[in-house]
């Protein structure tokens, strides 16, 4: 059995995910475009506040970002992503922002 870091596997799981947020945005009436742009940005967002803040709270995180952005607007989204990544780059044991 390949172990989970074997390249392959690792690429496989990419496929794979890259398949349902396609299946999943198209049930949610979301341009795949929009979510093909961001998808990285929140990818390294949710792993800042995974590696962070709260690793339970990183998916949670994402659906905030959701929640507060225009999803039609790339631009605000990949801007509240590149704002919450810096929060979690800032945040300090014990629940307070650094800077």
């Amino acid at each position: 059995m390949a172990k989970s870091s074997d390249p392959a596997v690792e690429a496989e799981k990419m496929r794979e995910m890259s398949r349902w947020l396609d299946a999943a945005s198209a049930e949610l009436g979301l341009d795949p475009a929009v979510v093909d742009l961001v998808r990285t940005p929140m990818l390294d967002m949710i792993a800042a506040v995974a590696h962070g803040p709260t690793r339970p709270g990183a998916p949670m995180t994402a659906m905030l970002v959701g929640l507060a952005s225009d999803p039609d607007d790339p631009s605000e989204i990949l801007e509240r992503v590149a704002r919450i990544t810096a929060l979690a780059a800032d945040w300090a044991p014990g629940g307070e922002p650094q800077g």
